[in-house]
């Protein structure tokens, strides 16, 4: 007995440490991850890199196959054909690089001009001379030697006249196997990494089956079909996407090569190849790709033709690529939000250096289709990709519950330009309602937030366009010639709670745009209702009613007036609406109740079908 009175060994309180345990131990995990991958990016970084190219190869390899080449055959080839078309790339930009380099100090007489006539321009003495002075006064004040250590220097034992001694250190003249190992020294890491990486293309090419069903074996053999499905639309997507990247930034670096040779600019070859590999960085890419030859212009030209032009051209070309043609090649993004893109390029260059910044996007996107297919990984698709995180009813309960009409007002309009308004009703703001009703019915919704709903879903309702306005914004006219009663037909009665009144809010804001004369009434209005003139009562529920209470109260209300028909709308009601006694009738709906409160309605539409009395005595 006293065991089962210890909170700390009763079952409830060791199962809510689970999750707190689980995710201490997935922050573990994750820090875990990072460690490896910061601590051996020697490795990781060629198999990525593998990995990534094998999806770029891989259609190529598809397309041989079906032409009747071996499989073995066609990966070789395909991978030789890279490697040794990214070796004559490499050496191209070399050769271009140091023929750059060496041309450079012929342009220093036009960047002195520029740099006079910019002074010029400025007045002289303005803020641009001042700053260009400072500058100069500090780079004098850095040169300048230490008077300390001058000192101390005069008086050193190889001083002779009060000066130290000069000393240099001269090396011997390298043989010949000395200046081989300083030649190659720089590219053999390069290199190495390169046959690295090329290697595990071939050996992922080549076993590329036998390497998913492993993969399908660790991940999700309990269900084959459905990893198997994931699997094949990961790597039919990805392939699609990498390869058209990679066709597109090509296609970017020659049409600017080819605009660069048009106008002039030296070595347009190779800032065609920076601007096609640096098109792969997110956003900043372009623009440094731009500043490259933009500022190598403003020392080659004497004038200002070749700088303007080099800048038309990236201007035009830049926003055409990105905003056309991208879109339609592989959809409106990449499948990433761009804050993830910017915090994934921040994390991948902080965790490998530059090659990171290339590889930001392509693995940050892995990420997101593996979250899409993998349950346990969701929260990779919704930290990281560009789906909306939540549904519309779920983002306009957390503007209810925060108060801002405004941000839910937006989004409904962008919800009405795609649906109907009962669509709208039951789809989002149903849900919505049904959302803080369960929230309320655990304790979780005070009365204060409560209200706090109700009163900006009055706002929100206030604020949408009636179908008039929609009708005449589209230029279809409005009939108005159609009969306006003069008193409400419709009387809207919550049945208990605050929640229970913004559904009634609801219902009159539907009956209204269908222009029947529609009325709410404060919870607990029953009896003065029963002298109303209504022909109808909805009865709105959203809190939990028995049937003895729904009985009590349509009684209390068709008691005094025979024919009143009376609709309770029962909106948690999961399955067909319960049947009721007498001229009663039960919806679950917006669209249920505003058809049944519109037969018996003056200004009821003629087409609107009748209703069945259910049978009497039913609860």
């Amino acid at each position: 007995m006293l065991q089962s009175q210890d909170p700390s060994l009763s079952g409830p309180a060791r199962g809510a440490d689970l999750p707190g345990r689980d995710r201490l131990l997935a922050f573990f995990t994750a820090i875990a991850i990072v460690t490896v991958l910061y601590v051996g990016r020697d490795v990781f970084v060629p198999i990525a890199v593998a990995i990534l190219l094998s999806f770029v190869l891989a259609p190529v390899i598809l397309v041989l196959r079906r032409v009747k080449v071996p499989r073995t055959a066609a990966a070789v080839v395909v991978v030789i054909a890279t490697f040794v078309g990214l070796l004559a790339l490499g050496s191209v930009i070399a050769l271009q690089t140091s023929d750059l380099v060496a041309e450079l100090p012929k342009y220093r007489l036009n960047l002195s001009e520029k740099i006079r006539s910019v002074k010029e321009a400025t007045g002289g003495s303005g803020t641009f001379e001042r700053t260009m002075d400072m500058i100069q006064d500090l780079g004098r004040e850095l040169e300048a030697p230490d008077p300390a250590k001058a000192v101390s220097e005069e008086g050193g034992p190889f001083a002779t006249g009060g000066r130290p001694l000069p000393v240099e250190i001269r090396e011997p003249p390298p043989g010949t196997l000395g200046t081989l190992s300083a030649v190659m020294a720089p590219l053999l890491h390069p290199l190495a990494t390169l046959g690295i990486i090329f290697i595990f293309v071939l050996f992922i090419l080549l076993q590329r089956e036998d390497l998913r069903n492993r993969f399908v074996r660790l991940a999700g053999a309990h269900d084959i079909q459905r990893t198997t499905a994931a699997l094949d639309d990961a790597g039919r997507r990805l392939s699609r996407f990498f390869l058209t990247q990679v066709a597109l930034n090509a296609a970017f670096g020659t049409v600017i090569g080819l605009g660069l040779w048009l106008i002039g600019v030296p070595s347009p070859l190779l800032f065609g190849i920076a601007a096609a590999v640096l098109r792969f960085v997110p956003y900043v890419g372009a623009a440094v790709a731009a500043a490259l030859p933009i500022g190598f212009a403003l020392a080659v030209d004497p004038g200002w033709t070749m700088v303007l032009s080099a800048a038309v051209l990236f201007i035009v070309v830049e926003p055409l690529v990105g905003h056309v043609i991208e879109p339609l090649l592989y959809g409106r993004s990449t499948g990433l939000s761009p804050v993830a893109v910017i915090a994934a390029a921040t994390f991948w260059t902080w965790l490998w250096g530059p090659i990171g910044l290339l590889l930001s996007t392509p693995l940050t996107l892995c990420l997101v289709v593996l979250g899409r297919h993998v349950e346990s990984l969701e929260f990779l698709d919704v930290a990281l990709g560009d789906r909306p995180p939540l549904s519309d009813s779920e983002l306009l309960y957390q503007r209810l519950l925060a108060g801002d009409p405004v941000e839910a007002a937006a989004s409904a309009e962008d919800v009405l330009r795609q649906t109907d308004l009962d669509a709208y009703c039951d789809g989002v703001v149903l849900p919505a309602l049904k959302l803080a009703q369960r929230d309320a019915a655990r304790g979780a919704l005070d009365a204060e937030r409560q209200a706090r709903i109700r009163d900006t879903l009055a706002d929100l309702l206030e604020h949408l366009p009636a179908p008039e306005e929609k009708l005449a914004a589209d230029g279809e006219g409005v009939d108005d010639a159609r009969p306006r009663p003069e008193g409400p037909s419709v009387l809207v009665l919550p049945a208990r709670s605050v929640l229970d009144e913004a559904a009634a809010q609801l219902l009159v804001y539907r009956l209204t745009a269908d222009g029947v004369a529609a009325e709410a009434a404060a919870p607990g209005g029953a009896r003065r209702l029963a002298t109303g003139q209504a022909g109808v009562i909805i009865l709105a529920y959203l809190s939990p009613a028995t049937p003895a209470h729904r009985r009590y109260t349509i009684r209390s209300l068709t008691r005094d007036r025979t024919g009143r028909r009376v609709v309770v709308a029962d909106f948690m009601a999961e399955g067909p609406p319960p049947v009721l006694q007498g001229e009663a009738a039960a919806v679950s709906t917006v669209r249920g109740a505003v058809e049944a409160a519109q037969v018996d309605a003056p200004a009821s539409a003629p087409s609107a079908p009748a209703l069945v009395p259910a049978r009497a005595g039913a609860a």
